[in-house]
C-alpha cells in the first residue's frame, strides 16, 4: 500500500465536508487536482470509501473505518513534527478558530503578530456563517469561535475585541425610492439584524445572497440596498463605490468577540493566544482600525 499524508488529509476533508468542491476550496486546490488525489487514494482499496447518491456524497461504512485510522495517522504525524519543534524551544501545535464570514476583516489582524512570534503554531481558520461557526464550537472542533452576537443557550467565556457597526449602504449617495433589499442567507447574524430592523418587509422586492462579498458586489452593481457591517467596506467607501445612508435607528451595533466553551480546558497555545490578546488588543485596534474607530 502506497499513500501519502496529503491524500489522507484530502480524504479527511472530503469526508468532513461531504463535498469535493468545498474540500478543494478548503485545501486551496483545484477540484480536478483534488479529485485525482482522492482517486489515487481510493485505488488502494477494493471497497469504496465514498459514494455519490442523488448528487450527495456519503462516506461508506468501510470509509468511516478508514477515516478513523487516517485521522489518527495525521495526528501522529503532527505530533512528530511538533515534538521536534518543542526541542527547539518553540510553542507548537494547532490553533483552531471558526469565524463568522464578516470576521475575516477583523480576526486576521489579531492573529498576525502572534503567529509570527510563534512559527511552530499551525493556524486553522475556518470562515463560515454563524450557524456553522456555532456548530463547530458546540462539537468542540475548534478552540475558539469569532462572532458578533452572543449565542443563546450556550455556556461560554468571551474576550471582546472590536465593535461591529451595521449601516444602510447603497451605490447612490442619497436614498432612492422603491429600492430592493439585499439580505444574507438564513443563519447569518447580519441577516437576523436586518430582519429585526425592517420587521415585515412584505411588499418590498428582496434578494438573498450567501456571502457579504456577494451582497457588497450586488449593492455596487445597483441591484438594491443592504444593511452591512462597516468593517468590510473600507475601500469601497474610499472609492465612492458605496455610500452610507442616514437612516433612523442605525447603526446597529454589536461587538466582535472571541468565545469558547466555559467547561473547555484550553491548550497551552489557546491560553497563550488569550494572554496575547489581553496584552495587545488595544495596540492592535489603534494600529489597524483607527479609520474605523474614528
Amino acid at each position: 500500500m502506497n499513500f501519502t499524508l496529503h491524500q489522507l488529509q484530502i480524504f479527511i476533508e472530503v469526508a468532513r465536508l461531504k463535498s469535493i468542491t468545498r474540500a478543494a476550496e478548503e485545501m486551496h486546490m483545484t477540484q480536478p487536482a483534488l479529485s485525482i488525489q482522492l482517486k489515487n487514494f481510493q485505488s488502494q482499496f477494493d471497497i469504496p470509501l465514498i459514494e455519490i447518491i442523488g448528487k450527495k456524497l456519503y462516506v461508506t461504512d468501510f470509509g468511516e473505518s478508514i477515516l478513523v485510522i487516517a485521522d489518527n495517522i495525521i495526528k501522529e504525524a503532527d505530533s512528530l513534527r511538533y515534538k521536534t519543534k518543542e526541542y527547539e524551544g518553540l510553542l507548537t501545535g494547532k490553533l483552531r478558530i471558526s469565524s463568522a464570514s464578516t470576521g475575516k476583516y477583523v480576526i486576521p489582524y489579531f492573529l498576525s503578530a502572534f503567529i509570527q512570534k510563534h512559527p511552530g503554531i499551525d493556524l486553522k481558520l475556518d470562515v463560515s456563517n454563524k450557524t456553522s461557526v456555532l456548530n463547530n464550537l458546540k462539537k468542540n472542533e475548534v478552540d475558539f469561535a469569532f462572532v458578533s452576537v452572543v449565542p443563546e443557550k450556550l455556556d461560554i467565556n468571551e474576550e471582546l475585541l472590536l465593535d461591529n457597526r451595521l449601516y444602510l449602504v447603497s451605490n447612490k449617495p442619497k436614498k432612492q425610492k422603491n429600492r430592493s433589499l439585499i439580505f444574507r442567507e438564513d443563519g447569518s447574524a447580519t441577516r437576523a439584524a436586518m430582519e429585526k430592523y425592517y420587521g415585515d418587509s412584505k411588499g418590498r422586492k428582496s434578494l438573498e445572497l450567501t456571502s457579504n462579498e456577494a451582497v457588497k458586489q450586488a449593492v455596487i452593481a445597483g441591484l438594491g440596498d443592504s444593511i452591512i457591517p462597516l468593517i468590510g467596506i473600507k475601500n469601497e467607501l474610499a472609492s465612492k463605490q458605496l455610500h452610507v445612508l442616514k437612516s433612523k435607528g442605525l447603526p446597529i451595533t454589536t461587538y466582535w468577540r472571541l468565545i469558547w466553551l466555559k467547561n473547555k480546558t484550553l491548550s497551552p497555545i489557546a491560553q497563550a493566544f488569550l494572554n496575547y490578546l489581553s496584552e495587545e488588543k488595544e495596540n492592535i485596534i489603534k494600529k489597524e482600525f483607527s479609520w474605523y474607530t474614528k
